[in-house]
């Protein structure tokens, strides 16, 4: 079964549908196929929780979807709760545009985008078709793409954009694995965490925000024991506060070029914040606007640096934790619940009867020695290095050298415009990415502002082309 389609979208989560949003809105009749193997568009990995403990990390006025309009999810959640949707808002006690929207919620706000879109584009003479399954591989020819889908379509187009999102490493079959998803509890189960015994030892590998989540699953489904997390670095994200505005410092000074001058610089601005009285987390929140020109104008010597020494200080200060999901972890803290400790996972520890046992070695020590557990929990995060993902795609397009890894194996090399660059470095003329896959390019490309421009830009190059 063939289809003649002017874009084909791999990916139909945040980034693909969001693509697929952006070319409806345009001028001129087009087709667009999302291939996606989820029921439902517009949810990824990401928006596709049920539970509402899981919301968003970022406050209302900071996920507009629109790149034109910042608040169109504070417009849009003002209806649906006027309307009677969301009843549980109340409880944050917070204007709507500093409100926390269930992760499922938020999917609902990106699906009524595309029906919304669909009618514009329905206009031009515009169509999107879901087809769901998984794309197993690329084929290039001279003047047309085909992917081979999962249930055996073959499916022909002018453009195909890699918009195929995050690979949760909670959810993502590895190459080289240690086993510990194989012996792990999905952070965002709550159905199987209520099969463990309430008052049972749950062990969490990662401290990071993806840890946060599998406290609220634990959390909602009646866990009462204790928790022990285990990280390199031990450090836990920052709760996020709504700060004044400051002033743009970096858009003022283009001298700061290096990682280690950002730094320098930024812990200046912060203790100036606070001398005033003023949230460190203001001067923090201009930097994001200038992230991809400082990443890019970075060397590969500044950027491993960056990445080995700085990253989990600024993960844990950047990607800060929603202020009920924080709350809760610093409860059970203060209980004695949950104890975080700084130390590497090096295995699981074989022959363990009634639960887990795991391996690890504490920083700054050199010997190991061996945990237990009633179940743990794979809270590492995002796989960006698509040599370690093995899904069909990834595996197919590397081997047969159509893409190359990015920068530090962050993602996929491509060009300025999103155009995938080959083994040899050429850039592709009709084979695009955009979102995670191109976070070695720009570092943060997965919140849902960078994603929103991107989606923007790369439909107007493909509409220039077609």
């Amino acid at each position: 079964m063939a289809h003649d389609t002017d874009i084909l979208i791999i990916g139909g989560g945040l980034s693909g549908t969001m693509l697929a949003v952006q070319l409806l809105r345009q001028p001129g009749r087009r087709t667009i196929v999302i291939v996606e193997p989820r029921a439902e568009l517009g949810r990824g990995e990401a928006y596709s929780a049920v539970e509402l403990g899981h919301t968003l990390n970022g406050n209302a006025a900071r996920m507009s979807v629109d790149p034109d309009n910042p608040n169109d999810l504070t417009q849009w959640l003002t209806e649906h709760i006027a309307a009677g949707g969301w009843p549980e808002s109340a409880e944050q006690n917070v204007p709507i545009s500093e409100l926390f929207p269930p992760r499922g919620l938020f999917g609902v706000y990106v699906q009524q985008r595309l029906a919304e879109a669909r009618r514009v584009g329905a206009q031009y003479g515009s169509t999107v078709e879901h087809i769901c399954a998984e794309v197993v591989d690329l084929q290039t020819a001279v003047d047309s793409l085909q992917l081979r889908l999962s249930d055996g379509q073959i499916v022909d187009g002018a453009y195909v954009v890699l918009a195929t999102g995050m690979f949760p490493a909670a959810r993502t079959a590895q190459k080289h694995s240690s086993g510990l998803n194989a012996a792990a509890l999905d952070p965002w189960d709550v159905a199987a965490m209520r099969q463990l015994d309430p008052h049972s030892t749950v062990m969490i590998i990662g401290s990071g925000l993806t840890m946060v989540d599998a406290v609220v699953s634990l959390e909602q489904a009646g866990h009462r024991g204790p928790i022990e997390v285990f990280s390199r670095h031990g450090l836990l994200p920052h709760v996020r506060r709504q700060p004044p505005a400051w002033v743009d410092f970096l858009g003022e000074d283009h001298g700061i070029r290096t990682p280690r001058q950002l730094l320098r610089e930024l812990r200046r601005q912060c203790r100036d914040a606070i001398a005033q009285g003023i949230d460190w987390q203001a001067p923090l929140d201009t930097v994001r606007v200038h992230i991809a020109r400082l990443w890019g104008q970075a060397t590969d010597v500044q950027r491993r640096q960056f990445v080995r020494h700085v990253r989990p200080w600024w993960e844990s200060h950047h990607h800060r934790s929603p202020p009920l999901s924080a709350a809760l972890v610093e409860r059970l803290q203060l209980a004695g619940r949950l104890r975080i400790h700084a130390a590497s996972f090096k295995g699981l520890e074989p022959g363990a009867k009634g639960g887990v046992s795991i391996r690890i070695r504490r920083r700054g020590e050199s010997e190991t020695c061996v945990m237990h557990g009633a179940a743990l929990i794979n809270s590492s995060g995002i796989e960006y290095d698509w040599r370690r993902v093995a899904r069909p795609l990834p595996q197919q397009l590397l081997e047969r050298g159509l893409v190359r890894p990015g920068p530090l194996a962050l993602g996929i090399a491509a060009a300025v415009d999103g155009a995938v660059l080959d083994a040899e470095g050429r850039a592709a003329d009709r084979v695009f990415a955009m979102g995670p896959p191109l976070r070695g390019m720009w570092w943060e490309s997965t919140a849902v502002t960078d994603v929103a421009l991107q989606a923007k830009a790369l439909a107007a190059r493909l509409v220039r082309k077609g």
